[in-house]
């Protein structure tokens, strides 16, 4: 499939450890010619933090976008990672509200995205600030509310929470067509996973999902046409599953 110059390709890699963070990145930089940045979750169970992770993909990729989450951040203090960005060369970064620490000894404060957003701007005015967009969190008024929310405060692009239905991502496509959009694509292989997503993200699954490795590709390359004929953007979220077995000829 030949891609449009507008469309972006990004891999979210899970910072387990250096190594098999550096093992990915060789893998993707070799193989996947398509990909051109790689976004990385904030995931506080793992020693590396996502700008670490983004510091070290800097090296394999040009864009290398950490998530950073909203809570962690003390609203009347230093951001704690802005040495870092600007030591780095890392000049994006997806500001996210995040989910609670279940540890009680890990700080977390009362804020949500929009404020992090202002303050990052207002530290960092020159850095490029994403936002997310959870299409089932609730309807699309209340979530193009929110989203108006985080553009005044300085985003200047989006990435939505996984798609697992063309339908749905075409008219989302429709809602956003003025806007900077990645649109999340992740593989679910097992009713184990399915449950999960429903559960904890309120997915409502399509008719005809199938939790198979087949299903999951020809859906992958279906979003990738879409994110292609619309001039907008995609992310691959592998988490577990081989990425050869996943997107090999797809990318």
């Amino acid at each position: 499939m030949t891609l449009s110059n507008k469309t972006h390709i990004s891999i979210e890699l899970v910072p387990r450890s250096n190594e098999t963070l550096n093992q990915e990145l060789t893998l993707l930089k070799e193989q996947y010619k398509a990909v051109d940045m790689i976004n990385i979750p904030d995931l506080t169970r793992f020693a590396v933090r996502s700008w670490e992770g983004c510091g070290i993909a800097k090296n394999y990729f040009s864009r290398a976008i950490p998530h950073i989450r909203a809570r962690d951040i003390d609203p009347n203090g230093p951001l704690p990672m802005k040495q870092f960005l600007l030591d780095s060369g890392i000049n994006e970064i997806l500001v996210v509200t995040g989910d609670p620490h279940t540890d009680p000894n890990i700080p977390q404060y009362d804020v949500n995205a929009v404020d992090i957003i202002k303050k990052f701007k207002e530290q960092m005015p020159d850095l490029k600030v994403y936002a997310a967009i959870d299409q089932y969190r609730s309807g699309f008024q209340d979530e193009m509310h929110y989203l108006l929310e985080k553009k005044d405060a300085g985003a200047a692009g989006f990435f939505t929470q996984p798609f697992f239905d063309i339908r749905f991502m075409e008219i989302y496509g429709e809602i956003l067509a003025d806007q900077e959009v990645f649109w999340g694509v992740s593989p679910v292989t097992s009713e184990k996973s399915k449950a999960y997503w429903e559960k904890r993200n309120c997915v409502v699954f399509p008719q005809e999902f199938q939790p198979t490795l087949e299903w999951n590709r020809k859906f992958a390359d279906q979003a990738l046409s879409f994110a292609k004929n619309s001039n907008t953007n995609i992310y691959f979220m592998p988490i577990r599953i081989d990425l050869a077995q996943y997107l090999g000829g797809i990318l």
